[in-house]
């Protein structure tokens, strides 16, 4: 399927995925596929980040690959790993058969036919569907030798394997990286990036994701919860919840048959989206009720 051809077919191709996207984001999108450049995403954990690479390769046809990242990640780990239980298979069957010819052997054994592709080495090879969406997903997780190796390899699209050589990519993937800023990425990196913060979305943007997202749920418990966890996110606690947590709160009351929010209600399903008891022993009891005394003296529009 073709890029977007507008910022507005940006917002209508996701929108038909699920994902409601404001216009600056949608913008931002449009520019790093219009220039092919990498998109870096930052911002609060649970506000939409890494869903917009899967909702952009749903849209475009495109497989997603997705590297994971973690603390200690490093750049072979990423790139690719070999079969080291299929190679001494392969040696040991090539003993049982008598002597073997130890160069014709090695190049067997550090060959495509033993070889691991991890996802950057993935997103470098070529797909009948078009370049797929590489998600480099918590970035901040990593280490600064890791984002060193990663800013060499997004410049040239190219990895290496000593026993290979190198690999370049015939179509540059599409890469969305995404950071929780946990830590700062460094500069050289961002800089190889357009660049967008994703923020909480406003109370009506939220209420237009969760209708999205949880259809079965009557309009006016939909304005409660938005209501709620709009004014949650005021409060002084430790991990402020995201719209993934304000889906599944909805989705935990649908399941409960819930109609009106109450006191109790939201007690007993705190923990829906706050992850620290701290958070929810703060929360539970008469500010819970002042929280949900707010949520419904907001405003419905006519």
């Amino acid at each position: 399927m073709q890029n977007p051809a507008s910022i507005d077919e940006v917002v209508t191709r996701l929108a038909s995925t699920g994902y409601v996207c404001a216009r600056p984001l949608a913008t931002v999108v449009f520019l790093a596929l219009r220039l092919g450049r990498p998109l870096f995403l930052e911002g609060e954990a649970g506000t939409g980040k890494t869903e917009i690479a899967r909702a952009l390769a749903l849209t475009l046809g495109r497989r997603l690959i997705r590297l994971q990242c973690y603390e200690g990640l490093d750049a072979s780990t990423a790139v690719y790993e070999w079969n080291f239980a299929a190679q001494m298979i392969a040696i040991r069957t090539a003993e049982a058969q008598g002597t073997p010819d130890r160069k014709a052997l090695q190049q067997d054994l550090f060959g495509p036919d033993f070889l691991i592709e991890r996802p950057l080495l993935q997103a470098m090879r070529p797909d009948p569907a078009g370049a797929p969406v590489l998600l480099i997903d918590e970035l901040d997780r990593t280490d600064e030798p890791f984002e060193a190796f990663l800013l060499e390899a997004l410049s040239d699209f190219q990895v290496t394997i000593p026993e290979l050589g190198t690999i370049t990519a015939p179509e540059p993937p599409i890469v969305i990286l995404t950071s929780n800023r946990t830590r700062e990425v460094h500069d050289a990196l961002k800089r190889r990036c357009l660049y967008h913060w994703v923020d909480y979305p406003d109370f009506d943007c939220e209420l237009d994701i969760l209708q999205t997202r949880a259809p079965g749920l009557a309009d006016t418990l939909s304005r409660q919860i938005v209501g709620f966890v709009q004014a949650l996110r005021t409060e002084d606690i430790f991990k402020k919840p995201g719209v993934a947590e304000t889906i599944d709160w909805a989705k935990c009351l649908l399941a409960l048959d819930v109609i009106d929010l109450s006191p109790q209600v939201i007690s007993d399903t705190l923990g829906a989206i706050l992850k620290y008891q701290d958070d929810i022993a703060r929360i539970q009891g008469s500010e819970a009720k002042r929280l949900l005394e707010q949520a419904r003296a907001m405003p419905v529009p006519t």
